[in-house]
């Protein structure tokens, strides 16, 4: 198949049945009011799903940590708790390695709660552009959070790749199709174990476990946490698979996880091309979430030419001594 810069890429129209999970209605067994008052705090269990997803996507920053299922996968990664203020809002605390940190999701509590939670966790982290000014007014020093930065890309951009800036990438899927007989089927319980084979040969090719064990459970708990996405097959074989969610009012999707086999020349172009063609038209923009500070990752980021990014900053107490 050729591939020239005003040739969109064959859509592969396999996502609408998954996406039905995306509308599956939820009772709300369990209500703000019974989770623990701070400084007590709850485990993130799948008994919270009903209450807080639908908090999370009314949140209009699609910032890529605030969903359920990030929450919930990376739970461990980070010892995430929640906890609820005397105000009524819900706060979610962390630790990474020996340093603890709060996250405010939905909304600053009043000046007294907040500087309560700075004084007992020392840092807010995923402050949301609008967040910034509120606190910097409070005396709070606020910095940039580079490495945690979301990148967005226009879903359309992705999916038609035109123009002399992704002629790179054209080669690439073009040198893939004409290689590898290629099919794209939607992520249903009956691929499950084909992808989880693809995640195991990723663990195999990689030095580091990076975030394996948060995708896996991703995988066998799709269904619950309501995660749609694609495989993709190379001759017949199990070969990549992309799997994420909604966010941002519905109007950008979030891809979670991305996982392919490096044998196969191409295939993450690929990937990335095929699953922007198949996104409906009420997601503009893809969210690819971040590079973590990774040089490779970010170059990689970059060469996709993003059209913004979703910015978060970290807040701490100002220094006492004003130095």
């Amino acid at each position: 198949m050729e591939l020239d810069e005003n040739t969109f890429f064959p859509t592969l129209n396999f996502l609408s049945p998954i996406m039905t999970f995306l509308s599956i209605p939820s009772i709300h067994d369990v209500s703000v009011q019974m989770l623990p008052e701070y400084p007590e705090a709850t485990a993130v269990t799948l008994a919270l799903r009903p209450l807080l997803h639908p908090m999370f996507q009314a949140l209009p920053d699609g910032i890529s940590e605030f969903t359920f299922a990030n929450i919930y996968l990376f739970r461990e990664g980070h010892h995430y708790a929640i906890s609820r203020l005397s105000d009524g809002r819900l706060v979610i605390l962390g630790q990474d390695g020996d340093r603890r940190f709060f996250m405010l999701p939905f909304g600053l509590p009043d000046t007294p709660l907040l500087h309560m939670l700075m004084v007992d966790y020392g840092r807010m982290k995923c402050v949301s552009t609008p967040q910034k000014p509120l606190l910097q007014a409070m005396g709070y020093v606020v910095t940039e959070d580079r490495d945690n930065f979301d990148y967005l890309y226009l879903r359309r951009e992705l999916a038609e790749l035109t123009g002399r800036k992704f002629q790179k990438k054209r080669n690439l899927i073009k040198a893939f199709i004409n290689n590898y007989h290629y099919e794209g089927r939607p992520l249903l319980a009956e691929y499950l174990p084909d992808a989880l084979g693809i995640l195991e040969s990723w663990r195999n090719e990689h030095d580091s476990l990076g975030d394996y064990a948060a995708a896996r459970e991703a995988l066998e708990k799709s269904e619950e946490l309501q995660l749609c996405g694609g495989i993709y097959y190379a001759d017949g074989l199990p070969a990549a698979y992309s799997l994420g969610e909604e966010s941002a009012c519905g109007t950008s999707f979030v891809i979670h996880f991305e996982k392919a086999l490096n044998q196969y020349k191409g295939l993450y172009q690929f990937v990335n091309q095929a699953f922007a063609s198949i996104i409906s038209d009420p997601y503009t923009t893809l969210n690819r979430e971040q590079d973590l500070g990774q040089e490779g990752l970010r170059h990689a980021k970059l060469s996709y030419r993003p059209t913004g990014f979703v910015e978060k900053y970290i807040a701490i107490l100002p220094d006492p001594e004003g130095s």
